[in-house]
């Protein structure tokens, strides 16, 4: 090779293999977040599948005191129905347990008229199991969410976008609810001493 052509041929090999590396290293980048995303959204479905468990045993402990509220029982158990059934992307998903979220709340509403019922060891358990499960299907949103956004971002992004559209990295869905009255299911307090005497209380929606 002569000489002369020794310093340029240097220089495109380095743009080359700097580019090759850029390249190697934003593809596993959006493999990485690709994968956060995925097991985010695994876990989010282990606690709702975990909170689909636990409404049957809390439509029947509050049928126990309450046979006649059928109407209530069976749009819970619809609305269940619903959010159970596999297939859902993640917006859907939202929709289906912003109805199943609303539903549970006017059932923990037919326990107030019921202080037996309020007082009773097995609808304790089963509020306080639902509303920890509640807690970390928040926390898995907030979790899911911000990866979601990574991956978004970098999809978007120029010039990542190039490798996003020469390998078919797009962007994934938000799991979030559009209504703050039922931005997650109700936390509910019977205990004495609120104002005005025990009942239903829902928590302030979680940011993010």
């Amino acid at each position: 090779m002569d000489a002369g052509l020794i310093g340029p041929f240097i220089i495109v090999l380095a743009l080359v293999l700097i580019v090759g590396i850029w390249a190697v290293a934003t593809y596993n980048g959006f493999v990485r977040l690709r994968n956060l995303v995925q097991e985010a959204w695994r876990q989010i479905d282990v606690e709702l599948h975990r909170r689909y468990d636990l409404i049957p045993n809390l439509i029947e402990t509050v049928k126990g005191y309450a046979s006649h509220e059928r109407g209530v029982f069976e749009e819970v158990t619809r609305a269940r129905a619903v959010a159970a059934t596999p297939g859902s992307s993640p917006a859907q998903q939202a929709a289906e347990e912003d109805a199943l979220s609303g539903a549970i709340g006017r059932l923990f509403a037919v326990a107030e008229a019921y202080p037996q019922l309020r007082a009773a060891e097995n609808f304790i358990q089963l509020q306080n199991e639902l509303t920890n499960t509640e807690d970390r299907i928040a926390a898995g949103r907030r979790f899911y969410n911000a990866n979601v956004r990574d991956l978004n971002t970098k999809v978007e992004s120029v010039p990542s976008n190039v490798i996003a559209n020469m390998f078919h990295f797009v962007r994934a869905e938000y799991f979030e609810v559009n209504d703050p009255a039922v931005r997650t299911a109700p936390s509910v307090s019977f205990g004495p001493g609120r104002t005005g005497g025990p009942g239903y209380q829902q928590s302030p929606p979680p940011q993010g």
